[in-house]
């Protein structure tokens, strides 16, 4: 990894291995991958986490969990907007075999208020999301059409490129920017704890982070209702945007001022 994509990578817990990796899940194989485009660097806190130095040898092989317990203000204007365009865009998310699966997730793609194409529906354990690509299977947003897209719009799809990977692991929902250009990312689970401050992580390419915490969004729930009632709150959604950051950090203050973004609904099937 040092060698040829991260040379100031300092130790192993600080990657993630990718989930369409083979040798991904599989304790005690017979090889071990060490193919440095099968990893990704993790997102990390805010704060430094403590010194690598202090990692027994059994957690040095572990993912760091790098994300904190949360509570999530969510601004949910733009899921009302009677604005949705229809698209056109290969689907395989409704193949027979598919069908027979139940979802995990839907995924919508919006432009600003307006919502691009209908739902793409998720039944396999991991999701490419991106621009355009010759070969792959996924979610091509290129393919959607809308009339008479603004120019901020046009510049950050052009940024979109390999965009992201999502998937669904024995510890929650992870997405693994694969683009050129970083992603802002927030989730319920991501906020910081007993805070109505909206916390937006940047995610760097090459970079995975946690966007989805199942244990913790169990945990958080009941309590969402009770200090959060007057507010829109979701505790199953998870949005991501393209380039563009929102929040406090950011002149744009809401996910709906953003050119590109996609709004993951999470499913109660774990």
């Amino acid at each position: 990894g040092k060698l040829f994509r991260w040379p100031d990578l300092q130790h192993p817990a600080e990657l993630k291995p990718l989930c369409e990796c083979q040798s991904f899940g599989v304790a005690d194989g017979p090889t071990v991958c060490c193919n440095p485009y099968h990893f990704s660097r993790l997102c990390g806190p805010e704060s430094p986490p403590p010194p690598y130095s202090r990692l027994s040898p059994n957690d040095e092989q572990k993912p760091l969990d790098l994300s904190d317990s949360t509570l999530s203000y969510t601004e949910t204007e733009a899921t009302n907007s009677p604005n949705v365009t229809p698209g056109d865009f290969s689907d395989t998310s409704t193949s027979p075999d598919a069908v027979k699966r139940s979802h995990w997730c839907n995924v919508a793609y919006w432009e600003h208020r307006t919502r691009v194409g209908r739902l793409y529906t998720v039944y396999e354990q991991s999701v490419s999301i991106f621009y355009d690509l010759p070969q792959g299977n996924g979610f091509c947003l290129g393919q959607l059409n809308l009339d008479n897209r603004s120019e901020t719009v046009r510049r950050t799809r052009s940024k979109i490129g390999y965009g992201i990977l999502l998937s669904k692991e024995p510890d929650g929902v992870w997405a693994y920017n694969r683009s050129e250009h970083p992603i802002f990312v927030n989730s319920p689970t991501l906020d910081i704890p007993n805070c109505r401050t909206l916390i937006v992580r940047k995610v760097m390419p090459g970079y995975s982070i946690k966007v989805f915490d199942y244990e913790k969004s169990c945990l958080l729930q009941h309590t969402a209702e009770l200090d959060y009632a007057d507010g829109p709150y979701d505790p199953n959604s998870v949005r991501i945007s393209f380039a563009k950051g929102w929040g406090p950090c950011y002149s744009r203050q809401f996910i709906t001022s953003c050119p590109c973004w996609l709004e993951i609904l999470l499913s109660n099937n774990r």
